[in-house]
């Protein structure tokens, strides 16, 4: 089983999720940047690699989009950094809030959240759990996720 350099990861991440050329040295890949917005969704059923779990739908839902850029997702040096990754940790994660819309019915039970290449359907690119599922009833102040929160690991 192969891995990947730090060399690599940082530049993977750079270019999918901060808007970097991929650069790799002595490349003939073209250049250019992965896609120009990220967009997170919640889910309420577990995702696995094989199939994506049911995402939130009615009641105001909408995922979130976030540009991508240096600005909005962290290098892997660490969170809330702005520079281009030089990092050894293979992760990256928002550097700003992630605000839904305010729920106008009962969302059920969220128990993950995905990573989109669009704002419908599209590909779902990375998953995780939360640390805890969350019940989101109509009312509730605008779901969240914080500033660091959101991590995404390239590394094996």
């Amino acid at each position: 089983m192969s891995a990947q350099s730090d060399n690599f990861e940082n530049k993977y991440i750079d270019w999918l999720f901060r808007a970097q050329a991929l650069g790799l040295a002595g490349s003939t890949a073209a250049a250019g940047s992965g896609p120009a917005t990220m967009y997170i969704s919640l889910k309420l059923a577990a995702d696995t690699d094989a199939a994506q779990g049911a995402e939130v739908s009615g009641g105001g839902y909408a995922r979130v989009p976030v540009v991508s850029s240096l600005a909005n997702w962290a290098g892997t040096q660490g969170a809330g950094s702005t520079q281009v990754s030089n990092g050894t940790s293979g992760t990256t994660s928002n550097n700003a809030a992630v605000t839904f819309p305010t729920p106008s019915a009962a969302w059920g039970q969220v128990v993950g959240f995905g990573i989109h290449d669009s704002l419908t359907g599209g590909a779902e690119l990375f998953y995780a759990a939360l640390a805890a599922p969350k019940t989101i009833n109509n009312g509730d102040p605008a779901p969240y996720f914080a500033p660091g929160s959101l991590t995404v690991q390239v590394d094996n």
